[in-house]
């Protein structure tokens, strides 16, 4: 089982965890949303509880829910720009689709 961050990634990671002044690392995990079944869900990891898995990359540590894994294996996590926009872009092997608008993803 393996979560990676790009170099992008972890350089915005690392900013807004010091912009924030506290936290161990990323949050990742998902929730029943959107037409296509899933959607992605990132926040600050403050505490890693006993049923977290974590994950270590480019100095970052990637928490995530033991019930999510299945769902997030092997997921790359990038920070991109394009145009005017900036936002972190989820390339997910395991995803078999997603909605039109990019907002959620079946597995």
């Amino acid at each position: 089982m393996a979560i990676q961050l790009t170099e992008a990634a972890a350089r915005r990671v690392r900013a807004q965890l010091q912009r924030r002044g506290k936290g161990l690392g990323l949050r990742l995990g998902v929730k029943p949303a959107g037409c296509s079944g899933y959607s992605y869900v990132i926040d600050y990891a403050d505490a890693i509880g006993p049923d977290d898995v974590t994950f270590e990359d480019r100095g970052i540590t990637i928490v995530v829910a033991r019930e999510h894994l299945d769902y997030l294996d092997g997921l790359t996590l990038d920070w991109r720009r394009e145009g005017l926009n900036e936002a972190f872009q989820f390339d997910n092997p395991r995803a078999k689709g997603t909605c039109g608008c990019g907002e959620s993803f079946a597995v």
